[in-house]
Protein backbone atom coordinates (compact mmCIF):
# COMPACT_ATOMS: atom_id res chain seq x y z
CA UNK A 1 0.00 0.00 0.00
CA UNK A 2 1.14 3.59 -0.54
CA UNK A 3 1.47 4.51 3.12
CA UNK A 4 3.87 1.67 3.69
CA UNK A 5 6.54 3.51 1.76
CA UNK A 6 6.47 6.69 3.83
CA UNK A 7 8.14 7.56 7.10
CA UNK A 8 5.00 9.10 8.67
CA UNK A 9 3.95 5.79 10.12
CA UNK A 10 3.43 5.15 13.78
CA UNK A 11 4.41 1.70 14.99
CA UNK A 12 3.66 -0.21 18.17
CA UNK A 13 5.94 -3.20 18.69
CA UNK A 14 6.11 -5.90 21.29
CA UNK A 15 9.55 -6.30 22.83
CA UNK A 16 9.68 -9.98 23.84
CA UNK A 17 9.62 -12.35 20.89
CA UNK A 18 9.51 -9.55 18.31
CA UNK A 19 12.16 -6.84 18.74
CA UNK A 20 13.97 -9.37 20.91
CA UNK A 21 14.36 -12.85 19.53
CA UNK A 22 13.86 -14.40 22.97
CA UNK A 23 10.12 -14.78 23.68
CA UNK A 24 10.46 -15.35 27.45
CA UNK A 25 11.92 -12.63 29.70
CA UNK A 26 13.00 -15.03 32.47
CA UNK A 27 16.72 -14.63 31.73
CA UNK A 28 16.51 -10.85 32.16
CA UNK A 29 14.94 -11.28 35.58
CA UNK A 30 17.80 -13.64 36.44
CA UNK A 31 20.21 -10.84 35.53
CA UNK A 32 18.27 -8.44 37.73
CA UNK A 33 18.34 -10.90 40.63
CA UNK A 34 22.09 -11.56 40.35
CA UNK A 35 23.32 -8.03 39.71
CA UNK A 36 20.99 -6.15 42.05
CA UNK A 37 20.80 -8.63 44.92
CA UNK A 38 23.26 -11.49 44.68
CA UNK A 39 23.60 -15.23 44.55
CA UNK A 40 20.84 -16.14 47.02
CA UNK A 41 18.04 -14.44 45.07
CA UNK A 42 19.55 -15.72 41.82
CA UNK A 43 19.46 -19.29 43.15
CA UNK A 44 15.92 -18.95 44.50
CA UNK A 45 14.61 -17.64 41.19
CA UNK A 46 16.36 -20.44 39.29
CA UNK A 47 14.84 -23.11 41.55
CA UNK A 48 11.39 -21.58 40.94
CA UNK A 49 11.79 -21.73 37.17
CA UNK A 50 9.94 -25.09 36.78
CA UNK A 51 6.91 -23.61 38.55
CA UNK A 52 7.09 -20.44 36.47
CA UNK A 53 7.34 -22.48 33.24
CA UNK A 54 4.45 -24.74 34.30
CA UNK A 55 2.20 -21.75 34.98
CA UNK A 56 3.01 -20.46 31.49
CA UNK A 57 2.17 -23.81 29.90
CA UNK A 58 -1.13 -24.01 31.77
CA UNK A 59 -2.13 -20.57 30.52
CA UNK A 60 -1.62 -18.64 33.75
CA UNK A 61 0.64 -16.07 32.13
CA UNK A 62 -0.23 -13.27 34.54
CA UNK A 63 0.47 -15.45 37.58
CA UNK A 64 3.75 -16.59 36.09
CA UNK A 65 4.81 -13.01 35.36
CA UNK A 66 3.82 -11.74 38.80
CA UNK A 67 5.74 -14.54 40.51
CA UNK A 68 8.97 -13.89 38.61
CA UNK A 69 8.70 -10.11 39.15
CA UNK A 70 8.10 -10.60 42.88
CA UNK A 71 11.07 -12.91 43.41
CA UNK A 72 13.42 -10.78 41.27
CA UNK A 73 12.55 -7.34 42.68
CA UNK A 74 10.92 -7.58 46.13
CA UNK A 75 12.78 -5.46 48.73
CA UNK A 76 15.20 -4.00 46.15
CA UNK A 77 15.75 -0.26 46.14
CA UNK A 78 14.13 1.46 43.19
CA UNK A 79 17.47 3.13 42.48
CA UNK A 80 19.21 -0.27 42.33
CA UNK A 81 16.66 -1.59 39.81
CA UNK A 82 17.20 1.52 37.70
CA UNK A 83 20.96 1.09 37.99
CA UNK A 84 20.87 -2.48 36.65
CA UNK A 85 18.47 -1.44 33.90
CA UNK A 86 20.86 1.35 32.91
CA UNK A 87 24.21 -0.42 33.20
CA UNK A 88 23.66 -4.18 32.74
CA UNK A 89 20.55 -5.05 30.74
CA UNK A 90 21.11 -2.95 27.55
CA UNK A 91 24.06 -5.10 26.44
CA UNK A 92 22.01 -8.29 26.63
CA UNK A 93 18.99 -6.68 24.99
CA UNK A 94 21.19 -5.46 22.14
CA UNK A 95 22.71 -8.90 21.58
CA UNK A 96 19.18 -10.32 21.30
CA UNK A 97 17.79 -7.77 18.83
CA UNK A 98 16.05 -9.10 15.72
CA UNK A 99 17.41 -6.94 12.93
CA UNK A 100 14.43 -7.70 10.68
CA UNK A 101 12.01 -6.44 13.32
CA UNK A 102 14.24 -3.45 13.99
CA UNK A 103 14.26 -2.52 10.29
CA UNK A 104 10.48 -2.29 10.30
CA UNK A 105 10.32 -0.58 13.71
CA UNK A 106 13.04 1.96 12.94
CA UNK A 107 11.45 3.00 9.65
CA UNK A 108 8.50 4.68 11.36
CA UNK A 109 8.30 8.19 12.68
CA UNK A 110 6.52 7.49 15.97
CA UNK A 111 7.79 4.41 17.77
CA UNK A 112 6.17 2.76 20.80
CA UNK A 113 7.49 -0.31 22.62
CA UNK A 114 5.17 -2.49 24.70
CA UNK A 115 6.41 -5.13 27.12
CA UNK A 116 5.11 -7.36 29.87
CA UNK A 117 8.27 -6.69 31.84
CA UNK A 118 8.38 -3.77 34.30
CA UNK A 119 8.74 -0.53 32.40
CA UNK A 120 11.73 0.49 34.53
CA UNK A 121 13.70 -2.52 33.22
CA UNK A 122 13.15 -1.58 29.58
CA UNK A 123 12.65 2.18 29.25
CA UNK A 124 16.29 3.27 29.30
CA UNK A 125 17.31 0.82 26.58
CA UNK A 126 14.25 1.42 24.43
CA UNK A 127 14.60 5.20 24.43
CA UNK A 128 18.40 5.45 24.24
CA UNK A 129 19.13 2.67 21.75
CA UNK A 130 15.86 1.82 19.94
CA UNK A 131 14.90 5.53 19.77
CA UNK A 132 11.43 4.73 21.12
CA UNK A 133 9.15 7.66 21.92
CA UNK A 134 7.07 5.79 24.50
CA UNK A 135 7.45 2.60 26.52
CA UNK A 136 4.40 0.81 27.91
CA UNK A 137 4.95 -1.92 30.47
CA UNK A 138 3.98 -3.06 33.92
CA UNK A 139 4.54 -0.78 36.90
CA UNK A 140 6.23 -2.05 40.05
CA UNK A 141 4.71 -0.73 43.27
CA UNK A 142 7.30 1.23 45.27
CA UNK A 143 6.74 1.91 48.96
CA UNK A 144 7.30 5.26 50.63
CA UNK A 145 10.87 4.35 51.53
CA UNK A 146 11.92 3.75 47.92
CA UNK A 147 11.87 -0.06 48.03
CA UNK A 148 10.09 -2.31 45.52
CA UNK A 149 7.29 -4.36 47.05
CA UNK A 150 7.56 -6.94 44.27
CA UNK A 151 3.93 -6.40 43.29
CA UNK A 152 2.69 -4.71 40.13
CA UNK A 153 -0.23 -2.35 39.67
CA UNK A 154 -1.87 -4.32 36.86
CA UNK A 155 -4.19 -7.26 37.56
CA UNK A 156 -4.62 -8.17 33.86
CA UNK A 157 -1.40 -7.26 32.07
CA UNK A 158 -2.65 -7.68 28.48
CA UNK A 159 -5.79 -5.64 29.16
CA UNK A 160 -3.71 -2.91 30.82
CA UNK A 161 -1.34 -2.71 27.83
CA UNK A 162 -4.33 -2.62 25.47
CA UNK A 163 -5.87 0.31 27.36
CA UNK A 164 -2.57 2.19 27.52
CA UNK A 165 -2.04 1.91 23.76
CA UNK A 166 -5.65 2.95 23.12
CA UNK A 167 -5.22 6.03 25.33
CA UNK A 168 -1.95 6.93 23.62
CA UNK A 169 -3.55 6.80 20.16
CA UNK A 170 -6.91 8.43 20.88
CA UNK A 171 -6.92 10.56 17.72
CA UNK A 172 -5.75 7.97 15.22
CA UNK A 173 -5.04 4.27 15.29
CA UNK A 174 -1.38 3.23 14.95
CA UNK A 175 -0.60 2.24 11.38
CA UNK A 176 1.66 -0.72 12.14
CA UNK A 177 1.67 -3.30 14.89
CA UNK A 178 4.50 -5.79 15.37
CA UNK A 179 3.99 -8.69 17.74
CA UNK A 180 3.44 -12.36 18.31
CA UNK A 181 0.19 -13.97 17.13
CA UNK A 182 -2.78 -13.29 19.39
CA UNK A 183 -3.42 -16.06 21.89
CA UNK A 184 -6.97 -17.38 21.88
CA UNK A 185 -9.15 -15.66 24.47
CA UNK A 186 -6.86 -12.68 25.03
CA UNK A 187 -7.03 -9.18 23.60
CA UNK A 188 -3.78 -7.48 22.68
CA UNK A 189 -2.70 -4.13 21.30
CA UNK A 190 -2.41 -5.62 17.79
CA UNK A 191 -6.17 -5.38 17.34
CA UNK A 192 -5.84 -1.58 17.55
CA UNK A 193 -3.39 -1.37 14.63
CA UNK A 194 -4.37 -0.84 11.00
CA UNK A 195 -1.71 -3.27 9.78
CA UNK A 196 -0.52 -6.25 11.78
CA UNK A 197 2.75 -8.12 11.21
CA UNK A 198 3.37 -11.20 13.29
CA UNK A 199 6.81 -12.21 14.49
CA UNK A 200 9.16 -13.25 13.08
CA UNK A 201 9.04 -10.19 10.84
CA UNK A 202 9.87 -11.03 7.19
CA UNK A 203 13.37 -9.98 6.22
CA UNK A 204 12.16 -8.04 3.18
CA UNK A 205 9.36 -6.17 4.92
CA UNK A 206 9.44 -2.42 4.08
CA UNK A 207 13.14 -2.53 3.27
CA UNK A 208 12.81 0.57 1.06
CA UNK A 209 11.88 2.90 3.91
CA UNK A 210 14.55 4.93 5.65
CA UNK A 211 15.12 4.16 9.31
CA UNK A 212 17.05 5.65 12.19
CA UNK A 213 20.32 4.14 13.28
CA UNK A 214 20.40 1.52 16.01
CA UNK A 215 22.74 2.98 18.62
CA UNK A 216 25.35 0.51 19.91
CA UNK A 217 26.01 -0.22 23.57
CA UNK A 218 29.47 1.16 24.38
CA UNK A 219 29.45 0.97 28.17
CA UNK A 220 28.38 -2.17 29.99
CA UNK A 221 28.60 -3.35 33.59
CA UNK A 222 27.76 -6.48 35.55
CA UNK A 223 29.67 -9.68 36.20
CA UNK A 224 27.88 -12.24 33.99
CA UNK A 225 29.17 -12.73 30.46
CA UNK A 226 26.37 -14.91 29.11
CA UNK A 227 22.61 -14.37 29.22
CA UNK A 228 21.49 -16.61 32.12
CA UNK A 229 18.87 -18.78 30.46
CA UNK A 230 17.78 -21.60 32.79
CA UNK A 231 20.40 -24.03 31.46
CA UNK A 232 23.21 -21.44 31.46
CA UNK A 233 22.19 -20.14 34.89
CA UNK A 234 22.34 -23.66 36.33
CA UNK A 235 25.76 -24.24 34.76
CA UNK A 236 27.08 -20.97 36.26
CA UNK A 237 25.65 -21.82 39.67
CA UNK A 238 27.28 -25.26 39.67
CA UNK A 239 30.59 -23.81 38.51
CA UNK A 240 30.89 -21.05 41.14
CA UNK A 241 32.24 -23.27 44.01
CA UNK A 242 34.83 -24.85 41.70
CA UNK A 243 35.62 -21.44 40.22
CA UNK A 244 36.35 -19.92 43.63
CA UNK A 245 38.71 -22.77 44.51
CA UNK A 246 40.39 -22.55 41.10
CA UNK A 247 40.81 -18.77 41.44
CA UNK A 248 42.44 -19.11 44.87
CA UNK A 249 44.84 -21.77 43.59
CA UNK A 250 45.73 -19.74 40.49
CA UNK A 251 46.35 -16.59 42.52
CA UNK A 252 48.45 -18.45 45.09
CA UNK A 253 50.61 -20.17 42.49
CA UNK A 254 50.99 -16.91 40.58
CA UNK A 255 52.19 -15.09 43.68
CA UNK A 256 54.81 -17.76 44.44
CA UNK A 257 56.43 -18.20 41.02
CA UNK A 258 58.80 -15.79 39.22
CA UNK A 259 57.17 -13.76 36.45
CA UNK A 260 59.06 -15.49 33.62
CA UNK A 261 57.67 -18.88 34.66
CA UNK A 262 54.00 -17.87 34.69
CA UNK A 263 53.29 -18.29 30.93
CA UNK A 264 54.58 -21.86 31.07
CA UNK A 265 52.87 -22.93 34.29
CA UNK A 266 49.61 -21.22 33.28
CA UNK A 267 48.96 -23.93 30.69
CA UNK A 268 48.55 -26.43 33.51
CA UNK A 269 45.77 -24.26 34.97
CA UNK A 270 44.07 -23.73 31.60
CA UNK A 271 45.10 -20.09 31.18
CA UNK A 272 46.23 -19.13 27.71
CA UNK A 273 48.45 -16.24 26.62
CA UNK A 274 48.59 -15.30 22.93
CA UNK A 275 51.57 -13.04 22.17
CA UNK A 276 52.10 -11.37 18.81
CA UNK A 277 54.78 -8.97 17.61
CA UNK A 278 58.27 -8.42 18.96
CA UNK A 279 58.62 -6.69 22.33
CA UNK A 280 61.55 -4.28 22.83
CA UNK A 281 64.60 -5.24 24.85
CA UNK A 282 64.84 -4.01 28.46
CA UNK A 283 66.22 -0.52 28.95
CA UNK A 284 69.95 -0.46 29.69
CA UNK A 285 71.27 1.14 32.85
CA UNK A 286 71.35 4.94 32.70
CA UNK A 287 68.98 5.16 29.73
CA UNK A 288 65.38 6.28 29.75
CA UNK A 289 62.93 3.41 29.60
CA UNK A 290 60.28 2.60 27.01
CA UNK A 291 56.71 3.74 27.59
CA UNK A 292 54.25 0.94 26.83
CA UNK A 293 50.97 2.58 25.77
CA UNK A 294 48.27 -0.06 26.13
CA UNK A 295 44.58 -0.52 25.62
CA UNK A 296 42.82 -1.09 28.92
CA UNK A 297 40.54 -4.12 29.22
CA UNK A 298 40.87 -5.37 32.82
CA UNK A 299 42.77 -4.68 36.02
CA UNK A 300 45.02 -7.62 35.04
CA UNK A 301 46.47 -5.81 32.00
CA UNK A 302 49.77 -4.61 33.53
CA UNK A 303 50.31 -7.92 35.32
CA UNK A 304 49.75 -9.90 32.13
CA UNK A 305 52.14 -7.60 30.26
CA UNK A 306 54.83 -8.32 32.86
CA UNK A 307 54.11 -12.06 32.57
CA UNK A 308 54.65 -12.15 28.81
CA UNK A 309 57.76 -9.92 29.03
CA UNK A 310 59.18 -12.05 31.81
CA UNK A 311 60.10 -9.03 33.94
CA UNK A 312 58.36 -6.61 36.25
CA UNK A 313 57.09 -3.50 34.48
CA UNK A 314 55.78 -0.76 36.82
CA UNK A 315 52.33 0.62 36.00
CA UNK A 316 50.60 3.90 36.75
CA UNK A 317 47.04 3.52 38.00
CA UNK A 318 44.13 5.62 39.12
CA UNK A 319 41.07 3.71 40.37
CA UNK A 320 42.58 0.34 41.25
CA UNK A 321 41.46 -0.85 44.69
CA UNK A 322 43.91 -0.79 47.60
CA UNK A 323 43.63 -4.57 47.92
CA UNK A 324 44.61 -5.04 44.27
CA UNK A 325 47.62 -2.77 44.81
CA UNK A 326 48.70 -4.77 47.87
CA UNK A 327 48.35 -8.10 46.05
CA UNK A 328 49.90 -6.87 42.81
CA UNK A 329 53.15 -8.66 41.88
CA UNK A 330 54.38 -5.51 40.12
CA UNK A 331 54.99 -1.97 41.41
CA UNK A 332 52.08 0.44 40.90
CA UNK A 333 52.00 4.23 41.16
CA UNK A 334 48.78 6.16 41.68
CA UNK A 335 48.01 9.12 39.46
CA UNK A 336 46.26 12.15 40.94
CA UNK A 337 44.50 13.54 37.83
CA UNK A 338 46.51 16.73 38.41
CA UNK A 339 48.33 17.07 35.10
CA UNK A 340 51.59 18.57 36.37
CA UNK A 341 51.86 16.15 39.28
CA UNK A 342 51.14 13.13 37.06
CA UNK A 343 53.69 14.28 34.50
CA UNK A 344 56.39 14.38 37.17
CA UNK A 345 55.43 10.89 38.41
CA UNK A 346 55.67 9.42 34.90
CA UNK A 347 58.96 11.19 34.10
CA UNK A 348 60.52 9.98 37.34
CA UNK A 349 59.54 6.35 36.73
CA UNK A 350 60.65 6.47 33.08
CA UNK A 351 64.09 7.59 34.21
CA UNK A 352 64.32 4.35 36.19
CA UNK A 353 63.26 2.04 33.35
CA UNK A 354 60.24 0.86 31.37
CA UNK A 355 56.72 1.92 32.36
CA UNK A 356 53.12 1.03 31.43
CA UNK A 357 50.37 3.63 30.95
CA UNK A 358 46.70 3.37 29.96
CA UNK A 359 45.70 6.65 28.30
CA UNK A 360 42.00 5.69 28.25
CA UNK A 361 42.00 6.12 32.02
CA UNK A 362 39.58 3.25 32.60
CA UNK A 363 38.57 -0.10 31.16
CA UNK A 364 36.08 -0.66 28.37
CA UNK A 365 34.64 -4.12 27.63
CA UNK A 366 33.04 -3.51 24.28
CA UNK A 367 34.98 -3.27 20.97
CA UNK A 368 35.58 0.46 21.35
CA UNK A 369 38.52 2.57 22.48
CA UNK A 370 37.86 5.60 24.65
CA UNK A 371 39.58 8.90 23.98
CA UNK A 372 43.32 8.81 24.72
CA UNK A 373 44.83 11.35 27.09
CA UNK A 374 47.67 13.20 25.33
CA UNK A 375 49.85 13.44 28.44
CA UNK A 376 52.01 10.42 27.56
CA UNK A 377 52.96 11.93 24.19
CA UNK A 378 54.45 15.02 25.86
CA UNK A 379 56.81 13.06 28.11
CA UNK A 380 58.80 10.74 25.83
CA UNK A 381 59.45 9.71 22.25
CA UNK A 382 60.07 6.07 23.13
CA UNK A 383 56.49 4.92 22.70
CA UNK A 384 55.55 1.28 22.08
CA UNK A 385 51.81 0.74 21.45
CA UNK A 386 50.48 -2.54 22.87
CA UNK A 387 47.06 -3.92 21.89
CA UNK A 388 45.59 -5.99 24.72
CA UNK A 389 42.36 -7.96 24.69
CA UNK A 390 40.87 -10.84 26.66
CA UNK A 391 38.20 -13.52 26.42
CA UNK A 392 36.34 -15.12 29.30
CA UNK A 393 33.44 -17.54 29.51
CA UNK A 394 31.40 -16.84 32.64
CA UNK A 395 32.48 -13.73 34.55
CA UNK A 396 33.69 -10.26 33.63
CA UNK A 397 36.79 -9.02 35.42
CA UNK A 398 35.77 -5.35 35.60
CA UNK A 399 33.06 -3.38 37.35
CA UNK A 400 31.99 0.23 37.76
CA UNK A 401 29.20 -0.41 40.30
CA UNK A 402 30.62 -3.30 42.33
CA UNK A 403 33.72 -4.08 44.37
CA UNK A 404 36.83 -3.61 42.26
CA UNK A 405 38.89 -5.67 44.73
CA UNK A 406 37.13 -8.78 43.41
CA UNK A 407 38.15 -8.14 39.77
CA UNK A 408 41.17 -10.52 39.76
CA UNK A 409 39.14 -13.21 41.53
CA UNK A 410 36.36 -13.07 38.94
CA UNK A 411 38.92 -13.19 36.14
CA UNK A 412 40.55 -16.35 37.49
CA UNK A 413 37.16 -17.96 38.25
CA UNK A 414 36.63 -18.42 34.52
CA UNK A 415 37.25 -21.96 33.21
CA UNK A 416 39.57 -20.88 30.39
CA UNK A 417 40.59 -17.22 30.37
CA UNK A 418 42.53 -16.07 27.32
CA UNK A 419 44.68 -12.96 27.02
CA UNK A 420 45.94 -11.57 23.71
CA UNK A 421 48.93 -9.21 23.72
CA UNK A 422 50.10 -7.65 20.46
CA UNK A 423 53.27 -5.54 20.46
CA UNK A 424 53.40 -2.93 17.70
CA UNK A 425 56.60 -1.32 16.49
CA UNK A 426 57.99 1.59 18.45
CA UNK A 427 56.78 4.87 16.98
CA UNK A 428 59.12 6.50 14.47
CA UNK A 429 60.50 9.85 15.50
CA UNK A 430 58.43 11.45 12.72
CA UNK A 431 55.25 10.26 14.49
CA UNK A 432 56.15 11.81 17.86
CA UNK A 433 56.20 15.30 19.32
CA UNK A 434 59.91 15.59 18.45
CA UNK A 435 58.94 16.13 14.82
CA UNK A 436 56.64 19.00 15.72
CA UNK A 437 53.40 17.07 16.01
CA UNK A 438 51.01 18.10 18.76
CA UNK A 439 50.48 15.68 21.66
CA UNK A 440 46.84 15.31 20.64
CA UNK A 441 47.80 14.23 17.11
CA UNK A 442 50.17 11.64 18.54
CA UNK A 443 47.57 10.35 20.99
CA UNK A 444 44.91 10.11 18.26
CA UNK A 445 47.35 8.31 15.95
CA UNK A 446 48.21 5.74 18.62
CA UNK A 447 44.51 5.25 19.34
CA UNK A 448 43.78 4.65 15.63
CA UNK A 449 46.54 2.07 15.09
CA UNK A 450 45.58 0.16 18.23
CA UNK A 451 41.92 0.18 17.23
CA UNK A 452 42.83 -1.09 13.75
CA UNK A 453 44.95 -3.88 15.27
CA UNK A 454 42.07 -5.09 17.47
CA UNK A 455 39.27 -4.40 15.00
CA UNK A 456 37.76 -1.86 17.40
CA UNK A 457 36.22 1.57 16.83
CA UNK A 458 37.63 4.84 18.17
CA UNK A 459 35.38 7.09 20.25
CA UNK A 460 35.62 10.46 21.99
CA UNK A 461 34.07 9.15 25.18
CA UNK A 462 36.03 9.50 28.40
CA UNK A 463 36.22 7.95 31.84
CA UNK A 464 33.64 10.44 33.12
CA UNK A 465 31.20 9.44 30.38
CA UNK A 466 31.55 5.79 31.36
CA UNK A 467 30.90 6.34 35.03
CA UNK A 468 27.98 8.69 34.39
CA UNK A 469 26.29 5.96 32.35
CA UNK A 470 27.15 2.98 34.54
CA UNK A 471 27.35 4.36 38.07
CA UNK A 472 25.63 7.74 37.97
CA UNK A 473 28.78 9.63 39.01
CA UNK A 474 31.90 11.02 37.35
CA UNK A 475 34.23 8.31 38.64
CA UNK A 476 36.12 10.63 40.97
CA UNK A 477 38.11 8.73 43.58
CA UNK A 478 38.63 10.11 47.09
CA UNK A 479 42.20 10.10 48.38
CA UNK A 480 41.51 10.74 52.06
CA UNK A 481 43.80 8.89 54.41
CA UNK A 482 42.76 5.90 56.46
CA UNK A 483 42.74 8.08 59.60
CA UNK A 484 40.48 10.64 57.90
CA UNK A 485 38.10 7.90 56.80
CA UNK A 486 38.07 6.47 60.35
CA UNK A 487 37.26 9.89 61.83
CA UNK A 488 34.49 10.38 59.28
CA UNK A 489 33.04 7.00 60.17
CA UNK A 490 33.26 7.79 63.89
CA UNK A 491 31.37 11.03 63.34
CA UNK A 492 28.61 9.54 61.21
CA UNK A 493 28.03 6.05 62.55
CA UNK A 494 25.75 5.97 65.60
CA UNK A 495 23.15 3.77 67.29
CA UNK A 496 20.21 5.01 69.32
CA UNK A 497 19.31 2.80 72.28
CA UNK A 498 15.83 3.28 73.82
CA UNK A 499 15.76 3.57 77.61
CA UNK A 500 11.94 3.79 77.82
CA UNK A 501 9.33 1.51 76.25
CA UNK A 502 8.16 4.11 73.74
CA UNK A 503 9.95 7.19 72.40
CA UNK A 504 8.66 9.54 69.73
CA UNK A 505 11.06 11.02 67.20
CA UNK A 506 10.62 12.68 63.82
CA UNK A 507 12.83 11.61 60.90
CA UNK A 508 12.46 13.33 57.49
CA UNK A 509 12.80 10.35 55.17
CA UNK A 510 12.12 11.14 51.51
CA UNK A 511 10.94 14.56 52.76
CA UNK A 512 8.17 13.08 54.91
CA UNK A 513 8.04 13.30 58.70
CA UNK A 514 7.11 9.90 60.07
CA UNK A 515 6.44 9.42 63.79
CA UNK A 516 8.32 6.23 64.68
CA UNK A 517 9.71 4.45 67.69
CA UNK A 518 13.41 4.10 66.84
CA UNK A 519 15.35 0.95 67.70
CA UNK A 520 18.48 1.64 65.65
CA UNK A 521 19.87 3.91 62.97
CA UNK A 522 22.99 3.61 60.81
CA UNK A 523 24.32 5.80 58.02
CA UNK A 524 24.84 5.61 54.34
CA UNK A 525 22.24 5.80 51.61
CA UNK A 526 19.06 7.92 51.75
CA UNK A 527 20.50 11.44 51.46
CA UNK A 528 19.04 14.39 53.31
CA UNK A 529 19.12 16.30 56.57
CA UNK A 530 18.00 14.33 59.63
CA UNK A 531 16.61 15.97 62.78
CA UNK A 532 15.70 13.94 65.87
CA UNK A 533 13.33 15.27 68.58
CA UNK A 534 13.26 13.07 71.68
CA UNK A 535 10.30 12.77 73.99
CA UNK A 536 11.88 10.14 76.25
CA UNK A 537 15.40 9.39 77.40
CA UNK A 538 17.86 7.92 74.86
CA UNK A 539 21.47 6.83 74.98
CA UNK A 540 23.40 7.68 71.77
CA UNK A 541 26.53 5.62 71.06
CA UNK A 542 29.33 6.52 68.66
CA UNK A 543 32.28 4.24 68.08
CA UNK A 544 33.97 5.70 71.14
CA UNK A 545 31.51 6.82 73.74
CA UNK A 546 27.87 7.05 74.86
CA UNK A 547 25.86 10.19 75.66
CA UNK A 548 22.57 10.43 77.57
CA UNK A 549 19.98 12.50 75.70
CA UNK A 550 17.19 13.96 77.82
CA UNK A 551 13.55 14.49 76.71
CA UNK A 552 13.06 17.56 74.52
CA UNK A 553 16.61 17.43 73.16
CA UNK A 554 17.01 18.18 69.44
CA UNK A 555 19.79 16.42 67.53
CA UNK A 556 20.64 17.65 64.02
CA UNK A 557 22.96 15.54 61.88
CA UNK A 558 23.07 17.98 58.96
CA UNK A 559 23.49 16.58 55.45
CA UNK A 560 24.02 12.93 56.26
CA UNK A 561 22.85 9.66 54.72
CA UNK A 562 20.42 7.26 56.36
CA UNK A 563 20.35 3.66 55.24
CA UNK A 564 19.19 1.17 57.84
CA UNK A 565 16.65 1.84 60.52
CA UNK A 566 14.28 -0.40 62.41
CA UNK A 567 11.09 1.20 63.70
CA UNK A 568 7.55 0.67 64.83
CA UNK A 569 4.69 2.59 63.24
CA UNK A 570 1.04 2.30 64.34
CA UNK A 571 -0.09 1.54 60.76
CA UNK A 572 2.99 0.01 59.15
CA UNK A 573 4.08 -2.20 62.04
CA UNK A 574 7.71 -3.04 62.77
Amino acid sequence: MESSTTTSYSVVSELEGTLLKTPKPFAYFMLMAFEASGLIRYTLLLFLWPIIALLDVLGYRNCSLKLVIFVATASLRESEIESVARAVLPKFYMDDISMDAWSAFGSCEKRVVVTRMPRVMVERFAKDHLRADEVIGTEIIINRFGYATGFIQESDVDRSIFNSVANLFEDRRPQLGLGRPIISGSQTFLSLCEEQVHAPVPSNYNVQRLHVQLLPVIFHDGRLVKLPTPATALLILLWIPFGIILAVVRLFIGSMLPLWAIPYVSRIFNIRFIVKGKPPAPASAGNQGVLFVCTHRTVMDPVILSYVLGRSIPAVTYSVSRLSEILSPIPTFRLTRARDVDAEIIKKELSNGDLVVYPEGTTCREPFLLRFSALFAELTDKIVPVAMNYRVGFFHATTARGWKAFDPIFFFMNPRPVYEVTFLNQLEVEATCSSGKSPYDVANYVQRILAATLGFECTNFTRKDKYRVLAGNDGTVSYSSFLDQFKKTARLFFVLAVTDDASLIEVPVRRKNLPINVIGVATSSISGEAKFVFSHRFVAFTLMYGVLINPGTELELGDTQLQYFSFHHPELGT
